[in-house]
């Protein structure tokens, strides 16, 4: 239990919360992803276990879309992943908490310490999944704009994407409109949701946090930006293997970015 949900339950009836948000140096981002090898290796077969979980679910998801003859929305979900993979690390989160309040991690962590604040966090997924759907409606705005509204071969595809002017500017264009999306939904995330996985407080609440440690330290949580997108990047290319790496200790370094910079407290109010 942590030191704010005890005070909160010291006076519940006559509190208010009180978050606050550190300044951080350039230099955590690298402490952070320290901490998190570090979380991945006290608890390396629970951690595993999740990180594999999640390769099998994008396995299946691959080879779906090749079954059913979707393969054209491959790439787009692939980077749409940014924009879900803050809830994907829920289960990294409940790890990290284990292992904090000292005592040994098990599946249970990773797979159901989410249900107690089930309501905020699924409030969480609906802001997530509207960014998520945004992109996909632009991505399919940006191919009938390139490609028109006939689906071409993989080959062809791909083959145009690298080697035509056409394939490589809306490349372009969907990587600085997608990354314009995916910092949103960054913004919103980034420590809202570990924070509404240790605080009882309401989404809104928890966006604001995230808000503000992003604009308190724009640059550390820009460089964070672009190492969590760089270090999934890795995983996807590894044909998704190394995501069972990848995505736990991401998880973890995550939480251990949420206590760097969220202090919350509950004042009595009389």
């Amino acid at each position: 239990m942590s030191e704010a949900t005890t005070k909160k339950q010291a006076y519940p009836d006559s509190s208010r919360v009180q978050i606050s948000i550190n300044k951080i140096g350039m230099e955590r981002p690298r402490v952070w992803l320290a901490a998190g090898f570090e979380d991945f290796r006290r608890a390396m077969a629970v951690s595993l276990s999740y990180g594999m979980f999640w390769v099998g679910w994008s396995i299946a998801i691959t080879v779906g879309t090749f079954t059913l003859g979707y393969w054209h929305w491959l790439l787009p979900l692939i980077a749409g992943f940014m924009f879900l993979g803050p809830l994907v690390a829920v289960g990294s989160y409940g790890i990290s908490r284990a292992l904090e309040q000292g005592r040994p991690a098990h599946l249970g962590d990773a797979f159901g310490s989410w249900r107690p604040h089930a309501g905020q966090l699924a409030m969480m997924g609906v802001m997530m999944m509207i960014f998520f759907m945004a992109w996909i409606r632009l991505a399919t705005l940006l191919f009938a704009l390139f490609f028109g509204f006939e689906v071409p071969s993989p080959e062809t595809l791909y083959t145009s994407l690298l080697t035509t002017s056409e394939g490589l500017s809306m490349l372009a264009v969907g990587t600085a409109a997608g990354g314009v999306l995916a910092f949103g939904a960054f913004t919103i995330s980034v420590v809202a949701i570990p924070t509404l996985m240790d605080q009882d407080l309401t989404f809104m609440e928890g966006i604001e946090a995230s808000v503000r440690a992003v604009s308190k330290n724009f640059r550390p949580m820009l460089l964070w930006a672009a190492i969590l997108t760089g270090c999934v990047l890795i995983g996807v290319l590894t044909f998704y293997i190394g995501l069972a790496l990848v995505l736990p200790v991401l998880g973890h370094a995550s939480w251990h970015a949420y206590k760097d910079l969220v202090n919350i407290d509950y004042v009595e109010t009389s």
